[in-house]
């Protein structure tokens, strides 16, 4: 595939963002790339004078770093790492825990992104929706990913050893799993599921850096957020339906087909629904927890209006800002009522 950078790093982030912004492009490859290929030669002529410096190009590589690792969608999971400390500690936690928790669940996300974008890179290469990422491979070059890897990888395992030796002994867990994730969807339909477990990880993780003892708080809020994000990868998956089946891969959409694929996710958020809940329950938490728990209920019910009346056209809404909030409102909401509380 021919670069599109043109020697100008910052237009390969301009092009992935540009690639990404609506579904309805994606129909119409060859017009797409033709005018996205007009727009960065505009684009480079315009910036070209301002990117000749190293800092310009090394802001540029750190914009797209951040950008390949999709670094804002670190809002799904961070959220409910706080809410398993903030439940352990009875509210607001030890500065040095809070810190270290969240180098731990940025530097683990960041390997799983890292090693995801690597072993899709050629997939990436043949989707329509995904193909701009191979621009910021460009730019980046494969091994200064594999570095930030292997770094990031390293980062974690101090940050468990910061926390206490539970931390350190399971530290394990995850990184098997964020290392095997990326090459599920070759062999199996399951990898929904599995991104679940490892999002689901993190109220748990939360709750084990603060106490390291067995609760069935932090594990009732786990199954929350398992279900939660296998449900909306299953929905995410929808968009990829006929180029996963041209090519092979595995997915519960490709495997049982679209309605069926709703129906189960309706499920399982009804699950999550239920699951957080009980979790309020065994908590005993009151008008603030249940004024989230109301939110984040509308949004998930919101989700799927989107997705039956809208089909794909919607996906990218009902993934993204549907599901940041409720990963928000839910921590605000158990924060607010232990803060208050005490």
């Amino acid at each position: 595939m021919p670069s599109l950078c043109n020697g100008n790093g910052k237009a390969g982030i301009h092009r992935v963002r540009a690639a990404q912004s609506g579904i309805h492009l994606f129909s119409q490859p060859e017009w797409f790339r033709r005018q996205m290929e007009m727009f960065l030669i505009n684009l480079n002529g315009a910036e070209g004078s301002a990117e000749g410096t190293g800092w310009g190009s090394m802001v540029n590589k750190i914009q797209a770093f951040l950008e390949l690792i999709k670094f804002e969608h670190s809002i799904f999971a961070l959220p409910f790492a706080y809410l398993g400390l903030f439940v352990a500690e009875g509210g607001l936690p030890r500065l040095r825990v809070f810190l270290w928790v969240t180098v731990a669940m940025v530097a683990i996300r960041t390997v799983g992104m890292c090693l995801n974008r690597l072993a899709d890179q050629l997939i990436d290469a043949k989707n329509p929706r995904t193909v701009g990422r191979i621009a910021l491979f460009e730019l980046l070059k494969r091994w200064r990913v594999w570095v930030v890897t292997f770094a990031s990888t390293f980062l974690f395992l101090f940050s468990c050893t910061q926390l206490n030796s539970l931390c350190l002994a399971l530290s394990p867990v995850p990184l098997v799993l964020v290392w095997i994730y990326p090459y599920l969807k070759r062999i199996t339909w399951l990898s929904h599921l599995i991104l679940g477990i490892i999002l689901g990880i993190a109220p748990l993780a939360g709750w084990l850096a603060s106490r390291p003892e067995w609760a069935w708080r932090p594990v009732v809020l786990s199954l929350a957020v398992t279900t939660w994000v296998s449900g909306f990868d299953m929905f995410y998956a929808l968009q990829d339906i006929d180029f996963d089946r041209t090519n092979g891969l595995k997915s519960f959409p490709v495997r049982f087909g679209t309605q069926t694929t709703i129906v189960v996710v309706r499920i399982l958020h009804l699950m999550t629904i239920a699951s957080l809940a009980g979790f309020g329950v065994l908590l005993g938490l009151g008008f603030w927890y249940w004024l989230g728990w109301f939110l984040s209920v509308t949004l998930i019910v919101k989700e799927h209006r989107l997705v039956s009346r809208y089909g794909l056209v919607k996906i990218n809404e009902a993934f993204f800002d549907m599901n940041a909030w409720v990963s928000v409102v839910i921590f605000a909401a158990v924060a607010l009522d232990l803060t208050l509380r005490t």
